[in-house]
């Protein structure tokens, strides 16, 4: 049996939640809702001590790391539909990928949205309330990083993050420049982990990403959301996000 804990079809949770539909495994999703601090309530805490999501029950077994997650399904399910190469060379190709948005995409990418989004949040409690809730994050760099986007990251650190994204906008798309998918002519955890970051980022950051100065990502981004497991998990999964517009921006 599987259990997946997570905020929804959206960063990193999107990774797994993604990659159980692309594989076509039954599972139970379990919305663990952050408006609500739920990732840092003792019964979450007990399946995962750090606080974090998404987190998978595979018969009692707890996966974390959302790469992780979606390379141990790949493992733990090999007769269901592949989503990594069976050649070491195309295998190692799509670890660079995953290894790049895990240490280098991602990150530039969550601070301005923690700055977008998460400070107004946590400047909506007053200060006893906000260090009431930090007592329960297991992460002391986690409870940084909440002070840090409750007082506003310094604009110095915005542009940093700002220039970080124009980087990674610009490394995908002259990959994608050259090919279909990410990692070779077939569609991996390559693109699942980096469309996890890159999805709505022609909604967020449309003055980057639009279809006039990165027209070979966005029609990655647009071929993604057409696939039937993207619609179908968009669909039937409850999320943190607000809806976003249909159409792509121009």
């Amino acid at each position: 049996m599987l259990t997946l804990y997570s905020f929804g079809p959206a960063a990193n949770s999107l990774k797994p939640l993604l990659a159980l539909y692309e594989k076509g495994l039954e599972f139970t999703p379990r919305f663990v809702d952050p408006t609500r601090f739920e990732h840092h309530e003792d019964w979450f805490k007990a399946i995962n001590p750090r606080g974090q999501v998404p987190a998978l029950d595979h018969d009692g077994h707890i996966i974390t790391e959302s790469t992780v997650i979606c390379e141990y399904l790949e493992d733990a399910f090999p007769d269901a539909i592949r989503l990594r190469p069976a050649d070491p060379v195309q295998i190692a190709e799509m670890r660079v990928w995953t290894k790049w948005v895990d240490e280098y995409f991602c990150w530039c990418v969550s601070t301005i949205g923690w700055e977008r989004m998460i400070g107004p949040q946590a400047r909506r409690l007053s200060d006893a309330e906000f260090e009431e809730k930090l007592k329960h994050i297991p992460i002391p760099e986690q409870q940084a990083k909440w002070r840090s986007a409750r007082a506003g990251f310094p604009q110095a650190v915005l542009d940093e993050e700002m220039r970080k994204i124009r980087v990674s906008v610009d490394r995908l798309e002259q990959r994608l420049s050259q090919g279909p998918w990410l990692a070779g002519d077939d569609y991996t955890l390559a693109d699942v982990c980096n469309f996890a970051i890159a999805n709505g980022m022609q909604f967020g950051h449309a003055d980057i990403v639009n279809k006039e100065a990165t027209p070979h990502l966005v029609a990655w981004i647009d071929r993604i959301n057409a696939r039937p497991a993207t619609q179908a998990m968009f669909a039937k999964s409850k999320s943190e996000m607000p809806a976003r517009p249909t159409a792509t921006a121009a």
